[in-house]
This record gives C-alpha cells, sequence and structure tokens, in this order.
C-alpha cells in the first residue's frame, strides 16, 4: 500500500496521523525551512531543472515510473564561531539517513507534501525537502550549495596570481593629462626652481671657496676613479646569465626535465649561484659604494626577472603536459567503439560532475571549480582521472558513456588550452610559442620583473621625450652629487675621523643627535631623488625604447596614511612581484592564513634591504630589517579605531618615519 492510500486509510489514521503533524510542528519549531533553497542551488551552477523530457533517458515516461527518492537539505549542527560560512551552508542528506528514519512515515510524507514555511528561531537549522529520483539533480543541488558556501568564505588565491597592464603613465610623466591638469601642479614647478636655486647657490658657494663650482668633489673622483668599465662589463655578462632560466625552461618542455619534480629544485639552485656571485664580485674587487649599490640592486633585479620567468613557465609547462595527455586520452576514446547494452564499466555516467559542462570553458572557471572540489574535498576532483583510466583500460563503454566523457575531456582541453595563452592576443605569445631566445631577453630588457606572456605596447617611440628623460636623469645625478658632496660627505668623515681617533662608543654617542640632525634634510632630499632618479626617468626612458605601455611604475605614496599603502604605492613592480610571487605562492604552497604570509613578504623584503646594506657598510647589525618588521605593528595600530579614519593623522606618522628614518639608519652604521 503506498503512502498516499495509508494517508486516506481511516478516520482513526487521519486522527493519529493529525496527532503526528502536531508533533512534527513541536518538533521542528526550531528548525527554520528554506523555500528559496533549491532555486538558490540551481541558480548557482548556472542551470535549470532537467525534465523528464531532458534527462539522459531513453524514454521520458521511464522517469514517472520510478519510484520517487527524497533527500533533504539541513543546516550543519557544527558550525564553527570564525567560519560564517558553515553556519549559513544547509547540508544534504538522503532520506535513508538514520536520522531521518527515526521519524514516521506521516512525518516524511508531511515534510514531502507540504509547502516550506519560516520559522523564528535565532541561529535555528535550515530543512527542505527535495522530492527527485535524479541523481544528478541532487548533485546540482550539493555543488550549488558549495559553491554559495565558498563565495562566504576567504579565498585562496592561486599560486600564480593573474597581473592586470594596461596603458598608463608614471604620476609626474607631462603625458599623463590627470598630472597636467592637477591644482598641484604649481607645486612640483616650484620644487624644482627651489633645487636649481639651491644648487646655483651651492656650486657658488664652491666656486668661492675652492675656484671648482664642485667643491673638492670626492665623491666624483670615487665614482669614476676605478673599474668603471669593468662594471659595465660585468653588468652586460650578468644580464646575459639570465639566459640560464631560459635553457631550463627549454629543457623542461622538451621533456628532459620534470617542473614538478626536479625543475624548480634545479632553478632555486641557479638563482642562489647567481645571487652568489653578484655579491661575491663586489667583495673581490672592492668596489666602492656607489659601484656596489648600482650592481647589487641589478643583480635583484635580474633574480626577481628570472624567477618571474621561469615560474611562471614552469607552471604552463604542468598545464601544457596535462592538456597534452588529455589530447592522447581524447584520440584514444575516439577509437573505442560502442557496447549496446549499459555498461557496468567505472565510473558510471550518474557518479560524474557534468553540472561545469553548461559554463564556457576559461581558465579562471577551470581554477574556480579545483578550488572549489579542493576545499570540499569532493571525490568529483578525480573524475578525469577515473576516465582516463577507464579508456586506457580498454574496458566496454556504452554510448552515453563515450558521449559524456567526450564532453568532459573536451571542456577541460579547452579550459588549459585558455590558461596557456594567459592574456596574449598574439598565437606567438602561446605556451610554448614564447619560450624563444628572443622572448626571453626582449622580457629582460622590460621595465618590469612579472613575466608575462604578452604586455601592452606602445606604437612608436618619441625620441624627443627621451631625450628629456635622459636630460632628467643626467641633472637629478648631478643634484644628488651635490648634496651629498656639500652635506652628506663631512658628516660620513667626521665618523671616520672620531673612530680613528679611538673615541669609545660612549663618546660617539653624544654626537648621534647632532648628526642626525644635520643628516635628517639632507638623506630626505637623497631618498626623494633617488625615488624620481629610478621611477620617473630610467624606468619611463627603458619603457619608451622597449615600447612598453604601462607606465604605472609608482601610485601616490606621498598620500599614504599607513606602511602597507607606502609599500604598495612607492614601487609598483617590485610590490606586484612580492604579490604574486612570495604572498599568494606562500598561502597556496606552504598553506599559510594571509597574515602568515604577510609577515613571510615583510621579512623577505627586510632581508634583502638589510643584504644592500651589508653590500654598502660591510657590517651586519640588522638596523634595517629590524625597522622595516616595526611597520607591522605600525600597520596593526593604523587599522585600530582610533586612527582608521584619520588620514592627516596617519600621513603625519608617515613623513616623520620617512624624514628620521633613512638619517637614523645611516648615522647607527656610522657611530657603531
Amino acid at each position: 500500500m503506498s503512502a498516499a492510500n495509508e494517508h486516506r486509510s481511516t478516520p482513526h489514521d487521519r486522527d493519529h496521523h493529525a496527532k503526528d503533524l502536531n508533533a512534527y510542528d513541536g518538533h521542528t519549531r526550531n528548525e527554520t525551512q528554506h523555500p528559496a533553497a533549491l532555486a538558490e542551488a540551481l541558480k548557482a551552477v548556472h542551470r535549470p531543472p532537467d525534465t523528464p523530457s531532458d534527462s539522459n533517458s531513453e524514454s521520458g515516461y521511464e522517469a514517472r515510473d520510478k519510484s520517487l527518492q527524497s533527500v533533504l537539505l539541513r543546516r550543519r549542527p557544527g558550525t564553527n564561531s570564525y567560519d560564517n560560512s558553515a553556519s549559513d551552508t544547509p547540508e544534504i542528506l538522503s532520506i535513508d539517513n538514520p536520522e531521518l528514519k527515526k521519524r514516521s512515515s506521516s512525518e516524511r510524507l508531511h515534510q514531502s507534501l507540504s509547502t516550506p514555511e519560516f520559522r523564528s528561531a535565532g541561529k535555528a537549522k535550515k530543512t527542505y525537502v527535495v522530492a527527485s529520483d535524479d541523481a544528478e539533480l541532487r548533485e546540482i543541488l550539493r555543488r550549488g550549495l558549495e559553491r554559495e558556501r565558498d563565495k562566504r568564505s576567504p579565498i585562496r588565491r592561486e599560486k600564480l596570481r593573474d597581473m592586470v597592464f594596461t596603458r598608463q603613465f608614471s604620476a609626474f610623466d607631462r603625458q599623463n593629462q590627470d598630472a597636467a591638469n592637477s591644482p598641484f601642479h604649481g607645486f612640483y614647478v616650484l620644487f624644482w626652481i627651489a633645487v636649481a636655486i639651491s644648487i646655483i647657490k651651492m656650486a657658488a658657494e664652491n666656486w668661492r671657496k675652492t675656484g671648482n663650482p664642485l667643491g673638492t668633489n670626492e665623491i666624483m673622483k670615487t665614482m669614476f676613479r676605478r673599474d668603471v668599465v669593468v662594471l659595465l662589463l660585468s653588468d652586460g655578462i650578468m644580464c646575459g646569465m639570465t639566459g640560464v632560466s631560459w635553457i631550463i625552461q627549454r629543457l623542461v618542455f622538451l621533456q628532459y626535465i620534470d617542473w614538478e619534480r626536479s625543475g624548480w629544485i634545479l632553478q632555486n639552485i641557479w638563482q642562489t649561484i647567481f645571487i652568489a656571485n653578484v655579491v661575491g664580485l663586489t667583495l673581490v674587487r672592492d668596489w666602492p659604494w656607489t659601484h656596489t649599490v648600482f650592481f647589487v640592486l641589478h643583480g635583484l633585479v635580474m633574480l626577481m626577472k628570472q624567477h618571474s620567468y621561469a615560474f611562471y613557465n614552469g607552471h604552463l609547462s604542468t598545464v601544457y603536459k596535462k592538456r597534452q595527455s588529455l589530447l592522447l586520452k581524447l584520440k584514444q576514446l575516439e577509437s573505442i567503439s560502442p557496447v549496446t547494452s549499459p555498461s557496468l564499466t567505472s565510473p558510471r555516467v550518474s557518479a560524474l560532475s557534468t553540472s561545469h559542462l553548461a559554463l564556457p570553458p576559461s581558465a579562471d572557471e577551470y581554477h574556480e571549480r579545483r578550488r572549489s572540489l579542493s576545499k570540499s574535498r569532493s571525490a568529483d576532483q578525480n573524475d578525469i582521472e577515473n576516465i582516463s583510466r577507464a579508456i586506457e583500460a580498454a574496458e566496454p563503454l556504452d554510448m552515453e558513456q563515450l558521449q559524456v566523457f567526450e564532453r568532459l575531456i573536451k571542456w577541460e582541453v579547452d579550459a588549459l588550452t585558455d590558461e596557456l595563452r594567459g592574456k596574449a592576443t598574439d598565437p606567438a605569445h602561446y605556451y610554448p610559442n614564447n619560450l624563444t631566445f628572443l622572448n626571453h631577453y626582449e622580457y629582460i630588457v622590460l621595465p618590469t620583473v612579472v613575466y608575462e606572456l604578452q604586455y601592452p605596447r606602445s606604437e612608436s617611440i618619441d625620441w624627443s621625450y627621451v631625450a628629456e628623460k635622459i636630460c632628467a636623469l643626467v641633472g637629478v645625478i648631478f643634484v644628488m652629487i651635490m648634496i651629498s658632496q656639500a652635506f652628506i660627505y663631512p658628516v660620513v668623515m667626521r665618523t671616520v675621523y672620531m673612530k680613528e681617533a679611538g673615541w669609545t662608543v660612549a663618546e660617539r654617542f653624544q654626537e648621534f643627535p647632532w648628526m642626525l640632525s644635520d643628516l635628517i634634510f639632507p638623506f630626505m632630499m637623497e631618498y626623494m631623488l633617488a625615488w624620481y632618479l629610478i621611477w620617473e626617468t630610467v624606468l619611463n626612458i627603458l619603457a619608451e625604447l622597449t615600447y612598453f605601455a604601462d607606465r604605472s611604475f609608482y601610485d601616490a605614496w606621498w598620500n599614504s596614511v599607513s606602511w602597507d599603502q607606502y609599500a604598495r604605492d612607492w614601487n609598483r613592480p617590485v610590490h606586484n612581484f612580492l604579490l604574486r610571487h612570495v604572498y599568494h605562492s606562500s598561502i597556496s604552497s606552504l598553506r599559510v592564513n594571509k597574515h602568515t604570509a604577510t609577515l613571510i613578504t615583510f621579512f623577505l623584503s627586510a632581508c634583502v634591504h638589510e643584504l644592500i646594506m651589508w653590500c654598502i657598510f660591510k657590517k651586519l647589525r640588522g638596523y634595517l630589517l629590524i625597522l622595516q618588521m616595526c611597520q607591522l605593528p605600525l600597520v596593526k595600530m593604523s587599522r585600530t579605531k582610533w586612527l582608521r579614519n584619520q588620514k592627516t593623522l596617519g600621513n603625519i606618522f608617515f613623513w616623520i618615519g620617512i624624514f628620521t628614518g633613512p638619517s637614523l639608519l645611516c648615522s647607527l652604521y656610522l657611530i657603531l
């Protein structure tokens, strides 16, 4: 006898059933039923429910003749107070679940036939019953709900985050209309007029005292006294040696090296040897600090370029390898003849996930699907592996399996093909077409340290613009030399005299406040001019000569209200490198949270800066490392309720740090 016949059998049964309904209502008073759960789940996977006429069965009537199965959507009872997604995501239970068997059949009948209704209950469970015989529909529901949960949960970024390069100009570039129309443009002009007048005054004083506008000119003599040609040759050889990374990638593509096993280890060994030789050469040649700073900084740039080139192409090599394997399986599948009877070969069509086939195949959708399946720890992430094993074993497959297997493999192949294209629009830049000698060395001279398959390019070179920037380059270097000679060099020589005269540390520390006050303004000027020299003149010259159209080398860092904003804005190329290859790689590879990844990124950056200070002063003190790591608690402080909306106060603290930091560091290294 069916459940419906039982429901209308006798008055006694109806009375008994009414009591059951009352008991059920009391039992679910603390449960919230969600009438939109089915619609939300189907909407989340962008797919309408299958009807009998749309199903894969041979007859639409076959579905209606089968007995209905029910599934229950219920909020998971065990929630984490730190995980909001856990409390908002219902779960799907089969009606055969032992927990549901405790209820009477009349309860289940009422639950399946009655219209769901909301019930008030603070953090109550959500329940919804769907009567369906379609296993795929139940699978769609589960996946949709998991996707809705993933939208609320913290996103785990991919190992290699996509960078967006667009056509734009730097803030102080004359081609930037926003800067030209800025109401503060006059202050920019005033600054350079003031600098010019100051330099003229210093030149006049030097002429009066020494008969030379450059004065005693010790810094210029130090720069050009020796090894200038050796420095330039060494720099050229260093840039040429980056081709080792290209050779490694060619060997990876030709399958002499497996990137995931030994390739990345070999690359890291080479990078260690590379930077060790860069630093070692400065020590062996005993170069002055000017040569050392230039060579070590350029060596670090080449190191970052190699790392980005190698690890991005290494990632694409694994994608390419997987795509080739799937194409081979697809070719094998085409040669298989279907059996007439339903096949018992695993995996069955009903056990496969096909909801994503309604979406266009793309790299973004592919990674979103991988991420979602990884979070849910679903066995569905092995669908392609199971299909590949079935094809490899040459087991009998029916027509439905062949069609579904082919659709799944083709979707995966198209998604992987999209990833191999990246942001490139020219097939010559798709992987592996990009692994050419010219492509590698073209990237080496571009003003970026993040490798992409293709960048936005300008149409022509404006030689007048190049000449303008070269004049600015020479002029800024001259100004920096004049300031160093007039204000910094005398202080440095005073500390050298104190050490040679045998002053104790206590006696030298008595001079510390005066040294700090003497250096604070000159170092502030040198700091700003060095930034302008590199990020506004050198990088723009390279960008114009290489047709590189994305000139966003910095942002308005002078308006920073916190140190993390300053770290993002003052050096955009290096920030993008750290973001992709340190921060996001730490999250994906080391499985750490974003706070730990931030700590790792700051610490690595501080270590590199300390390495530069060691190369200059030949002392390992850790002053810069400590001060840079102190930025993290300052960042936390800037996010408190007392400072969060105090932009002017935050900018004051920022500028105090910029004013005192460089002079404080130099004074400490000179005295101790």
